[in-house]
């Protein structure tokens, strides 16, 4: 499987600033507000501020009903950090070798707000990890509805 099959990209135009945009992108907390896989249940760990920052996420994988694995916690660590441009992370929990698959979102200034691009990419996968789950993880149309979800979230944060 090629590079471009292996990444997903979808964007958004949200009628707000930048940074209020990505004050929910880098909130712990924003994470489980935004998400619409139902997986995110909680989060622990203070808004982070650069590449290598971490915090503590609460899953429950049965939301997608694929595979049984309960209830477990994954560490998000930050990979790629510019303010009021881009943040993406990997995920790393008790199990080796890392899954490695990357979830980000790039800021661009547009007419009437920001283009908000969410991505994620699993090139980076180890084979171990292909053989056992199916990917992506994430549907695109969760994707869509995380970008829908976060504009929601930005304009009540703003009220």
């Amino acid at each position: 499987m090629g590079r471009a099959t292996e990444r997903i990209e979808v964007s958004r135009l949200i009628p707000a600033p930048a940074g209020a945009i990505f004050a929910v992108l880098t909130d712990p907390e924003g994470h489980v507000d935004i998400d619409a896989s139902g997986m995110l249940i909680d989060a622990e760990g203070e808004p982070v501020r650069q590449p290598g920052d971490r915090f503590l996420v609460h899953m429950d994988r049965e939301a997608l009903g694929d595979v049984p694995l309960g209830k477990y916690d994954v560490e998000v660590v930050i990979t790629e950090f510019t303010p009021d441009e881009e943040i993406a992370w990997t995920v790393e929990a008790g199990i080796r070798p890392h899954v490695r698959h990357v979830y980000g979102y790039r800021l661009e200034p547009a007419e009437g707000g920001t283009l908000v691009t969410s991505y994620y990419d699993w090139s980076e996968v180890d084979e171990e990890w292909k053989g056992r789950f199916t990917f992506p993880v994430v549907p695109e149309s969760a994707l869509k509805a995380t970008l829908g979800i976060l504009e929601r979230t930005v304009r009540r944060r703003a009220a």
